[in-house]
């Protein structure tokens, strides 16, 4: 038995180094080789909308009107109007996602509407001009005086004078007296 016991301990010993290097050159070869790559996800390539900046301005250094208006894909995506009645100036500044307006779309026609009740501006576009309807916008939110602003701004592609109907107008509650400036006249840019 114990010749039996050593023929088999002697067997084993020999078949082991045999065994062994087989299960690590296995085990190496799977490490060498690269691992497989999981099934790569089609990404969605989302177009970059083609944007396009105008902008025109109306009147004096001390008295104007100015708009920037940003089109994406040629819809209204965001705009910025500044007037200056110095010493004066009123500043505001709307874009689609923003917490301070909701934005929808009719066809041709945007309606802006302000939060907080402070007004609305219906936006109608064409080809080639895009027409601001101010509607009881808040004088004292945007400018720092008492009234509303209404009125209609249009601004052209290709051109650097805006077309301004009562935006500018002064209320009888004003903080100057109208006598004492010209209004905004179309047509009276600098062209600037």
């Amino acid at each position: 038995m114990k010749r039996l016991l050593a023929v088999w301990c002697g067997v084993a010993l020999a078949l082991a180094p045999a065994v062994v290097p087989a299960q690590q050159t296995k085990q190496a070869q799977a490490k060498k080789a690269p691992a497989k790559k999981a099934p790569a996800k089609k990404r969605q390539r989302v177009a970059r909308p083609r944007i396009e900046r105008l902008a025109c301005r109306l009147g004096t250094e001390d008295q104007h009107a100015r708009i920037a208006v940003e089109l994406h894909n040629g819809r209204v995506n965001r705009f910025a109007y500044y007037s200056k009645w110095k010493p004066r100036t009123c500043s505001m500044e709307v874009e689609r996602g923003d917490a301070y307006s909701t934005w929808e779309d009719n066809g041709r026609t945007i309606v802006v509407t302000l939060n907080e009740d402070t007004g609305a501006f219906l936006i109608d576009h064409q080809r080639n001009r895009f027409h601001f309807i101010f509607r009881e916008i808040d004088r004292m939110r945007y400018c720092g005086m008492e009234g509303k602003v209404s009125g209609s701004l249009t601004i052209f592609r290709g051109r650097s004078q805006c077309l301004l109907e009562g935006v500018m107008e002064r209320g009888e509650d004003s903080m100057q007296d109208a006598s004492e400036s010209e209004p905004v006249q179309p047509g009276a840019g600098d062209g600037g």
